[in-house]
C-alpha cells in the first residue's frame, strides 16, 4: 500500500558576487608616476633619490596589490603585469637603500660593479617584458605602446649602463633612456586616464584601440576581464 507524504519545495538561493572595480586604472597610474620621476632624473631634470620612495610605495606596493586584485578579475595579463612591474620598482628602490644605508652592501657595489648589476637587472626585466609585449596585441593599443615604449627604455638604459660598466661614456645612453621613460610614462597615464573616465561612463570617452588580435580585449578597458568575469 503506497503512502502519500507532503514534500515542501526546496528553495535554493544563489547569492552572486558583486563585480570588483578595475584596478587597472590605478596600478598604470601607479607605474606611470614613478617612471616619470625616474626617467625625468635621467634625462637630467629631476633630482636623485626623489622617486625612491615612490618606488617602494606607489610604483611598488600600490601597484602590486593592482596585480593582487586583477587575480579578482581573473585577468591573467593585468596580474602578470601589474604583480612583476610592483616587485621591479620594490626591488630597485630597496637596492637603492641598501647601497646607501649599507656599508657591507654599498662595498660590493664599487666601480664598475653598481652599473654592471644595474644593466642585468634591467636585461632580465627586459626579457619578461618582450613576450609581454607580444601578448600586448591582444589587449588594446594603448597598452601595446605601453610595453613599446618600456621596451625600449629598458633596453637603452641597459646599454648605457653596461657601457659604464666597461668604462666607456654612457651619459648620452642613459639620457635617451630617460627622454624614452618619459614617454613610456605618458602612455601609461594616458592608458589610465581613459580606464578611468570610460569607467565612470560606462562607454568609450578616451578610445584605447582594439587589440591587434580578434579576441582579449575591450574598446573602452585598458586591461581585459578574463572570460569568466
Amino acid at each position: 500500500m503506497a503512502v502519500a507524504a507532503d514534500v515542501a519545495p526546496t528553495r535554493v538561493v544563489v547569492e552572486s558576487t558583486p563585480a570588483a572595480a578595475d584596478p587597472a586604472p590605478l596600478g598604470l597610474a601607479a607605474f606611470a608616476l614613478t617612471t616619470f620621476m625616474l626617467s625625468g632624473h635621467n634625462a637630467t631634470f629631476i633630482p636623485d633619490l626623489i622617486w625612491v620612495g615612490l618606488a617602494l610605495f606607489y610604483g611598488g606596493l600600490i601597484q602590486l596589490c593592482a596585480g593582487m586584485w586583477e587575480f579578482r578579475n581573473r585577468n591573467v595579463f593585468g596580474a602578470t603585469a601589474f604583480s612583476t612591474y610592483g616587485g621591479f620598482w620594490m626591488g630597485l628602490g630597496a637596492f637603492v637603500v641598501l647601497a646607501v644605508v649599507s656599508k657591507s652592501f654599498a662595498a660590493a657595489l664599487t666601480g664598475a660593479n653598481l652599473p654592471n648589476a644595474v644593466a642585468w637587472f634591467l636585461v632580465a626585466f627586459a626579457i619578461f617584458n618582450t613576450y609581454m609585449l607580444l601578448w600586448s596585441t591582444q589587449v588594446s593599443v594603448a597598452v601595446f605602446l605601453v610595453f613599446l615604449t618600456l621596451e625600449a627604455t629598458e633596453i637603452v638604459l641597459a646599454v648605457g649602463n653596461f657601457m659604464e660598466a666597461h668604462g666607456h661614456a654612457s651619459s648620452g645612453w642613459v639620457h635617451t633612456g630617460g627622454w624614452l621613460g618619459i614617454a613610456t610614462a605618458a602612455v601609461a597615464w594616458y592608458a589610465s586616464a581613459s580606464g578611468v573616465i570610460n569607467g565612470m561612463k560606462g562607454h568609450a570617452v578616451l578610445p584605447v584601440g582594439a587589440p591587434l588580435s580578434l579576441e582579449g580585449g575591450r574598446r573602452g578597458r585598458p586591461m581585459p576581464r578574463g572570460r569568466h568575469a
